[in-house]
């Protein structure tokens, strides 16, 4: 059995980081925490080794607020085949004490608590009224610029939210 270095111990315990790039320029870098979501962090990578998230846009771009993508039908109603339980207190998860500030990376879901599968969102201000309610799970720690020039692309909608030109995830993948 081999004894590791302190820097080989760190190394190993140290949380994945994802790299998505943006199909039109840019590229930011994800912190996945599973101390605080183990089960949420674990899908969310498991997807992006699958290539999931490849080719897939963000839907939905709110100023002051987030920015949300991860829907294969690119329109907010689709996820993937497996739903995951919602890891943040109302639903009984305790240990998930991670705020909802920017960078912080969460899932999203319907009205239904276990309902969140691969759709997510990059919160871009203080969002801490989500907290204990979303399962937050990472944070950019890498790369927000690209994130914050989402918003430089024009929106419409309901909450004008709905980019008019494809913010498209050309690939992710774990660093």
């Amino acid at each position: 059995m081999k004894i590791l270095t302190k820097t080989e111990m760190q190394a190993a315990m140290a949380n994945t980081k994802i790299k998505a790039e943006i199909k039109n320029g840019g590229s930011f870098v994800i912190e996945l925490m599973p101390e605080y979501a183990p089960k949420t962090a674990a899908n969310f990578e498991k997807l992006v080794k699958e290539g999931f998230y490849d080719g897939l846009k963000f839907h939905r771009v709110i100023d002051g607020f987030m920015a949300q993508g991860g829907d294969p039908m690119g329109n907010g109603m689709g996820g993937s085949d497996e739903n995951i339980p919602g890891e943040f207190a109302i639903n009984g998860f305790e240990q998930n004490t991670l705020s909802h500030q920017r960078g912080v990376i969460s899932m999203a879901r319907s009205a239904n608590p276990n309902s969140a599968s691969s759709q997510f969102f990059i919160c871009y201000d203080d969002a801490s009224f989500l907290d204990g309610q979303y399962a937050a799970f990472g944070k950019v720690i890498e790369g927000m610029e690209t994130v914050d020039a989402f918003l430089d692309v024009k929106r419409v909608g309901p909450e004008g939210g709905t980019p008019t030109e494809d913010i498209v995830i050309e690939k992710m993948s774990i660093l």
